[in-house]
């Protein structure tokens, strides 16, 4: 009778916990797929920078591209805190090419938007060692 006693607490108490629990959502994410090689750029170090009211900028987050040249989770919504404003990607592709043993152009690529609501923004690139492309995806 203990043990049911015990194991339906612990059971009520996973299940509040859960209930509870929620999963984090991003307002922002970025891809970067190299055209050259025809597959994604995993393993590339993306910064993102918000400009300031002083038109400065501050590094806010740093990843690193997964192995689908992928980074899902730049910008946590929060409630009550918008994630508006001008902010910039910083790509450094310069080391992505420099591992692949090929000669390149840009160091690391910048790309400035603007975030004027709660809806979620993809920033992707195509990459080349000279030259590279980007949109608004989703």
């Amino acid at each position: 009778m203990r043990k049911n006693l015990i194991l339906t607490m612990f059971m009520m108490f996973l299940a509040i916990g859960t209930a509870f629990a929620q999963d984090r959502v991003y307002q922002l994410s970025s891809h970067i797929l190299d055209i050259t090689a025809g597959q994604p750029a995993p393993g590339v170090k993306i910064a993102l920078s918000k400009q300031m009211s002083n038109q400065t900028w501050k590094i806010i987050e740093e990843r690193t591209t997964d192995e689908n040249g992928r980074v899902k989770d730049f910008l946590e919504k929060k409630e009550n805190k918008p994630n508006t404003g001008v902010y910039k990607l910083t790509y450094y592709v310069g080391p992505y090419f420099e591992a692949q043993s090929q000669d390149s152009f840009y160091p690391f690529v910048e790309v400035v938007f603007e975030i004027k609501d709660g809806s979620h923004y993809h920033v992707p690139i195509t990459l080349s060692p000279y030259g590279y492309s980007t949109y608004r995806g989703n």
